[in-house]
């Protein structure tokens, strides 16, 4: 079946991952003659890509459906993804939603959009997450600079905390051959930069099939696929998304130091400066092993940017426990944190868990680490200043200005050349600008595809 003609929009929540996802699936509605649109259009299809993870998940598709909606009424809308997989039946109450589907079903789109008439009732397809046992090989291309290539899915951690694993099912990867594939059409498509992503990467290795009843476990490993990348011609750089410090071993580490075209930059969860919070968390590490990570990238890689995901407001953390983390973060040569507010989810083992803290606290916990991201930000930059990098510019014009970031993730402004645009530039980096951002200046030509 074709749709020649017919238009369709999609907005996506929440991480790299689902931005690959969504925009495979923007791919084969292309290829069924469909149209994209941006979600701001009229369609005649929008698609909600959703995410577990993010707050009041809920209250933003309902907001995202009333204004696909307005825009035309007689849209078909359909709701996918994990908070789809966890929370189908809410979803389908959701006035204008036609159709909802789970884990499995969401790349079969295709095969539930009726155009005919809105339905009364949404229809719900998904699976029991047992089910989800099988690799969907994705990535994004034409909707930013940067490529997301997902290269695993799904997660066997436990985490008291967390319903990725009920909304993605166990941990899988695709091969290496087939993530080799799939970066050099990427690189046929003209992006020059790559990033990894998946639920846990540096599990790569588990369920190495497309087909489970030939589950495989660690044929080959995440130091044995970076290998393979570093070969791939024509991606001038692949940066790794998030990766867990008990599975950023130091091979990986010195992989990435002398590597020719994986960047200096690891994201790092932590969630908590305490060891005796991350055993509640049931976290695989101790922030002794996090500090000997932080360490050894700092050896190898000085100016290597670092991220770390950290949770505040976890049931049981008092006050002392919260000062363990801040204080911990605060001596750690780190460049950025993101902070999540604690927020119960259904079917965890958190949310039975004694000792909430108030909603208060965390907030406030929240805007003490959030302050202390910003120093370590301005700390980090301040470094970097004057300092010669290579830096790949956006498409997008600002208000004559045009946004990029080097190698090391700095962000830097430039006054708008379209020339630049998704070309690699050497830069020398310069003083902060109003936005907290470095402007910088031009050294070379820019390198051209």
């Amino acid at each position: 079946m074709t749709f020649t003609g017919k238009t369709v929009a999609f907005h996506t929540l929440g991480c790299k991952l689902n931005f690959s996802e969504t925009s495979t699936i923007a791919r084969l509605f292309q290829e069924k003659g469909f149209v994209k649109r941006t979600i701001q259009e009229v369609a005649d299809v929008y698609v909600i890509n959703t995410c577990s993870v993010t707050e009041n998940a809920d209250k933003e598709c309902k907001t995202i459906v009333k204004n696909a909606l307005a825009l035309n009424p007689e849209a078909f809308i359909a709701v996918v993804g994990c908070y789809a997989q966890l929370k189908p039946e809410d979803i389908s109450r959701i006035e204008g939603v036609d159709v909802v589907l789970g884990a499995t079903e969401k790349f079969k789109l295709l095969n539930y959009i009726d155009l005919s008439a809105k339905s009364s009732h949404a229809q719900i397809h998904n699976c029991e997450i047992s089910q989800a046992d099988f690799f969907v090989d994705a990535y994004s291309v034409g909707d930013r600079t940067r490529s997301f290539l997902k290269v695993q899915d799904g997660c066997d951690y436990s985490c008291t905390f967390c319903t990725i694993p009920l909304a993605r099912g166990k941990s899988r990867s695709d091969t290496v051959e087939n993530v080799l594939i799939n970066a050099r059409k990427i690189a046929e498509s003209g992006v020059k930069e790559i990033v990894l992503t998946g639920v846990n990467i540096g599990d790569f290795g588990y369920g190495q099939t497309l087909f489970a009843d030939t589950r495989k476990r660690k044929e080959t490993n995440f130091l044995d696929l970076i290998r393979e990348l570093d070969e791939v011609t024509g991606i001038e750089r692949f940066r790794i998304s998030s990766i867990e410090p008990n599975l950023l071993k130091d091979e990986i580490i010195a992989f990435v130091a002398g590597s020719k075209r994986f960047v200096p930059h690891f994201h790092i969860p932590l969630q908590s400066g305490s060891n005796e919070i991350l055993k509640r968390m049931k976290r695989r590490y101790v922030r002794e092993l996090y500090s000997e990570r932080v360490a050894k990238i700092r050896e190898l890689m000085p100016d290597c940017c670092i991220g770390v995901d950290v949770i505040v407001g976890f049931p049981g953390e008092t006050e002392e426990h919260f000062l363990e983390t801040y204080n911990f973060l605060n001596t750690l040569d780190v460049s950025y944190l993101h902070v999540f507010t604690y927020s119960e989810r259904d079917n965890t083992e958190a949310i039975s868990m004694q000792d909430p803290v108030p909603m208060v606290d965390r907030k406030r916990r929240n805007k003490m680490l959030r302050i202390l991201s910003a120093k370590k930000l301005r700390a980090f930059y301040e470094k970097q200043k004057g300092k010669e990098m290579t830096v790949i510019f956006e498409h997008e014009n600002k208000n004559g200005f045009m946004y990029g970031f080097s190698q090391n993730y700095v962000k830097v402004k430039h006054p708008f050349d379209a020339s630049l645009c998704n070309k690699m530039v050497q830069v020398s980096l310069g003083d902060f600008n109003e936005e907290g951002n470095l402007n910088c200046s031009l050294l070379a030509e820019p390198v051209m595809a």
